[in-house]
C-alpha cells in the first residue's frame, strides 16, 4: 500500500496476520502447541525405537536358528520324518514357539506341534514359498498390548538343490507388555508435564503481559503530556531494553519540551522588547501636543530601528524553522573558497567602520556538497560576529583548507568568549553579554543557525579561544569528490 508522506510516496508494509486477542492468550496458545508437539514426540519416538530394537533382535535370533537347522539338515540326501526327527533331537532347539520342516514338495515332515505332519502347506505360508525359492525370509508384526508375532524361513540345500524348507514361528507377549507399559508410563508422564506446562505458561504470560501493561500505562501517561514518566527496568531481556529505550525517549521529550517552552519564552521576550519600544514611542508622539520636528524625527528613527530589529528577528526565526524542516535542501557543489571571498567583500564596509582588518586565506577551490544559501549564511554569521565583537585595530582571518574533509576557520582577535559560556553559545537566544549583544543588534540566534546549518549538511562546528585573545570557530564538512558544475 502506497501513502503520501512529506510530499513523497512511500510504501507501507502490512503487518503479518495474527489472530486477534490478548497477548497473554496468544503466548499461552503458542506455548501449549509447542508442548503438545514435544509430548507427541516423547510418546512416539521411544516406543518406536524400542519396538525396532526388539524386531532387530528377533530377526537376528530367528534367522540364526533357521540357518543352524538348515545347515544341519543339508547333510541329508532327502528329508523325511524319521531322519529329520533324529537331527532335531540332536539340535534340541529351544526358545521358539513352533518349528515345522517341509520337503521339496511342500509336505510337512516335522512339526513341533504335531498338527501338520503329512500335510502339504504349499500356498498357505508365503514365507515358505519365498524360502523354497532359495531365500532367507523374516517377518514380524507387533500388536500393542498383545504380542510380537515373528516368523523366519530358510531353504535346505544340498549341492545347490533344494530338498526342503525350515519354518520358525515365535510369539512374544512379554516384550509387547513391556513396550505397552513404557507407553502407559509415558502417557502418564505427559499428562503431568502438560499440567505443569499449562501452569508455567500461565505464570510466564502473566509476568510478561504485566510488564507490557506497565509500559502501555506509561505510554498513555506520556501521551497525556507528562514527560517525566519513567518505568522501572530490571533484568537483561528485550523488554528491559524496550523499557530503557522508553525512558530515554521520555528524557528526550522532556528536554525537547523544556527547550520548546524556553524558546517560546525567549522569543516572546525578544519580540516584546521592540514592540514595547514601538508602542511607547508611538504613544508619546500621539499624546504630546506641539512636539517639535526634531524630537518627532528622533522618535520615528527609534521606531524604525525597533521595526528593523523585529524584521531581523523574524528572518532568523524563519531560518531556524527552515533548518528544522524534515525536507532536505537541494545540494549542489559549492566552492567554499569562493564563497568566503564573496562574504568578505560584503562585510568589508562594516569592517572598515569598525576598523577591523579582514583576511581571506583560501588559495585553491575547495568543493563541498551543500545548499549555497546555507553556506553563505554560515560564512556571513561567523564573519559578521567576528567583526562586530572585535576591537579597533583588530583582525579577522577566514581560512579554507581541503583534503579528506573541507575545513572553514574564522579566527578573530576580539573580546573573546569566557570558558564557562563556550558550551552554551550554540543554544538558541543565548548571549554571552546580553547588553552588548543588543547594542550590536544580536538576537542570540546566529550561532544556533550556523550549528544547525552545518549539521544539516553533515558538518560539525567547534569553538576555542584564540591566543593571546579572541575566538576561533572551525566548521568541518565532508569533502566533495565529484566534478564541480561548469
Amino acid at each position: 500500500m502506497w501513502i503520501e508522506r512529506n510530499g513523497r510516496w512511500v510504501q507501507r508494509l502490512k503487518a503479518l496476520p495474527w489472530p486477534r486477542g490478548t497477548v497473554r492468550l496468544q503466548i499461552t496458545v503458542v506455548f501449549l502447541a509447542f508442548t503438545v508437539l514435544l509430548l507427541g514426540v516423547l510418546n512416539t519416538y521411544p516406543v518406536i525405537s524400542t519396538r525396532d530394537a526388539v524386531v532387530r533382535d528377533k530377526e537376528q535370533s530367528l534367522t540364526a536358528t533357521a540357518a543352524v537347522i538348515s545347515s544341519a539338515l543339508s547333510g541329508l540326501d532327502s528329508l523325511n520324518s524319521e531322519n529329520v526327527n533324529q537331527v532335531m533331537e540332536i539340535l534340541d532347539v529351544t526358545g521358539v514357539t513352533r518349528i515345522f520342516i517341509t520337503n521339496e514338495r511342500g509336505s510337512v515332515v516335522y512339526d513341533t506341534w504335531g498338527e501338520l505332519v503329512g500335510s502339504n502347506v504349499t500356498g498357505a505360508y508365503p514365507v515358505l514359498e519365498q524360502s523354497m525359492a532359495g531365500q532367507m525370509v523374516f517377518t514380524s508384526q507387533y500388536t500393542h498390548k498383545q504380542a510380537f508375532s515373528s516368523t523366519a524361513a530358510a531353504p535346505v540345500m544340498v549341492g545347490g538343490t533344494l530338498i526342503g524348507s525350515v519354518y520358525l514361528a515365535e510369539t512374544d507377549a512379554a516384550q509387547a507388555d513391556m513396550i505397552g507399559g513404557i507407553q502407559s508410563r509415558l502417557l502418564t508422564m505427559s499428562a503431568v508435564l502438560a499440567l505443569i506446562a499449562v501452569a508455567l505458561s500461565a505464570a510466564f504470560s502473566s509476568a510478561l503481559t504485566l510488564r507490557i501493561k506497565q509500559l502501555r500505562a506509561a505510554v498513555r501517561v506520556v501521551q497525556a503530556g507528562d514527560y517525566t514518566q519513567h518505568i522501572e527496568t530490571r533484568g537483561s531481556d528485550e523488554l528491559t531494553d524496550l523499557g530503557e529505550e522508553f525512558n530515554s525517549m521520555t528524557d528526550i521529550l522532556r528536554r525537547t519540551e523544556e527547550s520548546r517552552r524556553q524558546f517560546v519564552s525567549d522569543a516572546s521576550h525578544e519580540l516584546k522588547t521592540p514592540l514595547a519600544s514601538i508602542r511607547l514611542l508611538t504613544d508619546s508622539i500621539l499624546q504630546t501636543e506641539n512636539m517639535d520636528k526634531a524630537t518627532t524625527l528622533e522618535f520615528v528613527e527609534d521606531i524604525g530601528e525597533s521595526a528593523s530589529r523585529l524584521q531581523r528577528l523574524s528572518e532568523k526565526l524563519l531560518d531556524l524553522s527552515r533548518l528544522d524542516s524534515v525536507t532536505p535542501p537541494e545540494r549542489v557543489p559549492v566552492d567554499l573558497s569562493a564563497a568566503a571571498e564573496r562574504t568578505l567583500r560584503l562585510l568589508s564596509p562594516l569592517a572598515a567602520e569598525k576598523e577591523v582588518t579582514l583576511t581571506c586565506a583560501a588559495p585553491a577551490p575547495v568543493y563541498i556538497l551543500a545548499g549555497e544559501d546555507d553556506i553563505s549564511q554560515i560564512l556571513f554569521n561567523l564573519t559578521e560576529n567576528a567583526v562586530k565583537y572585535n576591537t579597533p585595530g583588530g583582525a579577522v582571518t577566514v581560512t579554507v583548507t581541503g583534503g579528506d574533509t573541507a575545513v572553514l576557520t574564522v579566527a578573530d582577535t576580539g573580546i573573546g568568549i569566557p570558558e564557562e559560556d563556550l558550551p552554551h553559545i550554540f543554544s538558541r537566544f543565548y548571549r554571552v553579554d546580553k547588553a552588548r549583544s543588543r547594542e550590536a543588534g544580536g538576537s542570540g540566534l546566529g550561532l544556533s543557525i550556523v550549528s544547525d546549518a552545518a549539521a544539516l549538511h553533515g558538518g560539525s562546528i567547534e569553538v576555542r579561544p584564540n591566543h593571546p585573545r579572541g575566538t576561533v570557530f572551525q566548521v568541518t564538512f565532508p569533502a566533495y569528490e565529484g566534478e564541480p558544475n561548469p
